[in-house]
């Protein structure tokens, strides 16, 4: 996925139509400082000097989807008390079709209250109701949501455990999404996932990932494990396991585990990062991304949650903000021939020039770095074709490569000059630069541009040849004949 991918991607937020369904909630902040134990009982007394009320629950996806400019609609059940007319007064002015939201007085709007003093939470107060909806109001629910379902692109549900998902609501909205193709994506609760069959993705993290399995994950191989039982479970087309500083892993009806590294420079509070995922991913699907495209940018967002305090949100800028100042991430840089001609193709529509060059790279020196920043130079992506190990123990016997190619790939990948990688596994690259169409077609200055493989193609289609000096004196086979020297 390109930064212009991303952008577009940005580009479509304003018109992608959400539909949250679940749990809103108050949270009431508290802010204080505590310097004496109470004569009343043995506990501190903290004197107050900051309050703050905001959405929460289900609210807080709605914050994180409206911060990214999305149109946003809201189903759910609130108390017909204060509390759930200043929840729906919060919820309008940020925006939020609220013609959805249902009262019931019998019913108590969920507040919770939390105190702190020198940034250490003393106290946490709830007021709520978690029993389930009436059949009556449960079936008003269900028929508000499904009658939205034409109109929205995803739908998202929020589910907080206090009522407002009951079996039939989900059973219900579910199907319907499934009969009209809208992705829904849900933030599960509880151990019984089979409540969630059939969704289109679950976003758990990994503490009720476990219990939801009945697998502790310790490791890869219970994450595996855990991941594929849940997948089974819930029928599921997808599964995105978000594992705090650790990152996520994505699971998929058809393809391999993803796992994909945490994006944040510094971790300072995870609250708030599953509403994020949830809200990224989900749009991400709206928008027809894949999902691996769609989880990688929900990482990106993930990163920059969990680096601020507070349940936070995001925005289109600082995701294109540390997109720009980080780089896509490694896994993105390594591409299928296809897919990746597909993102050249979008590329060079955005005026880019696509420089490739290929070879081996085994046993990555100075001079392979040297001769790619000056590769780069010549335009705007460079591609690097990377020999398979099959390739190169019949170019250079079957002693060779010293480096398997998945780990030759990452290392290459890893490089900031390096914009993608793609493997092949024939004698030469002409099948993959004529699948590519670089513009630029660059060897090594020991070759003649009547000699590269592919100059011809290339010409012919408007590119250029260009030969690099290498470092003298920096070569693998070089440093090959020096480590057997040595032994």
């Amino acid at each position: 996925m390109t930064e212009d991918q991303i952008q577009d991607f940005m580009n479509s937020l304003p018109q992608l139509r959400t539909l949250v369904v679940g749990d809103l909630m108050l949270d009431e902040y508290l802010w204080g400082k505590t310097g004496r134990i109470s004569p009343e009982a043995p506990v501190p007394v903290v004197d107050i000097s900051r309050e703050d009320l905001r959405l929460g629950g289900a609210g807080n996806v709605v914050n994180n989807l409206r911060a990214l400019g999305c149109q946003v609609q809201v189903c759910s059940v609130l108390g017909d008390d204060a509390d759930g007319r200043h929840l729906l007064q919060q919820l309008e002015q940020a925006g939020v079709d609220v013609a959805g939201v249902v009262f019931d007085g019998d019913r108590k709007t969920s507040r919770k209250t939390r105190i702190l003093a020198s940034n250490q939470q003393m106290l946490r107060i709830d007021r709520e109701t978690r029993l389930p909806l009436s059949s009556t109001i449960e079936a008003h629910l269900i028929a508000s949501i499904v009658s939205r379902l034409d109109q929205v692109d995803v739908l998202f549900l929020s589910d907080y455990g206090k009522g407002v998902l009951t079996d039939d609501v989900l059973s219900a909205v579910i199907q319907a999404g499934r009969e009209k193709q809208v992705p829904v994506v849900v933030d599960p609760k509880g151990t019984d996932y089979g409540r969630y069959r059939g969704a289109t993705l679950l976003t758990p993290n990994r503490s009720e990932a476990s219990e939801a399995s009945g697998i502790k994950i310790e490791d890869g191989a219970s994450l595996t494990a855990a991941g594929e039982k849940i997948m089974a479970l819930a029928e599921l087309d997808a599964l995105v396991l978000t594992r705090s500083e650790e990152g996520m892993s994505l699971f998929q009806r058809q393809g391999a585990q993803i796992d994909l590294p945490t994006r944040a420079r510094e971790v300072f509070d995870v609250s708030g990062a599953g509403d994020t995922v949830l809200a990224v991913v989900g749009i991400g699907l709206a928008a027809r991304l894949s999902l691996k495209q769609a989880a990688t940018v929900a990482n990106i967002a993930a990163g920059i949650v969990v680096a601020k305090v507070g349940t936070s949100t995001v925005s289109c800028r600082e995701i294109l903000q540390a997109v720009s100042e980080v780089g896509l991430p490694e896994e993105s840089k390594i591409q299928l021939p296809l897919d990746l001609s597909d993102i050249l193709n979008h590329a060079r529509n955005h005026g880019k020039k696509v420089v490739f060059t290929n070879g081996c790279f085994d046993l990555l020196h100075v001079g392979h770095v040297s001769y790619l920043q000056k590769a780069r130079e010549l335009g705007d992506l460079l591609v690097v074709g990377l020999n398979t190990d099959r390739s190169v123990q019949r170019l250079k016997g079957p002693s060779r490569p010293l480096v398997e190619e998945n780990d030759r790939a990452q290392l290459l990948a890893a490089l900031s000059c390096v914009s993608y990688v793609v493997l092949f596994d024939e004698d030469t690259p002409l099948q993959l630069i004529e699948t590519l169409k670089p513009d630029v077609l660059v060897k090594g200055a020991d070759y003649t541009p009547e000699t590269v493989v592919g100059g011809k193609e290339v010409e012919s289609w408007g590119g250029s040849v260009e030969l690099i000096e290498f470092v003298d004196g920096r070569s693998t086979t070089g440093l090959v004949e020096r480590i057997r020297e040595s032994d």
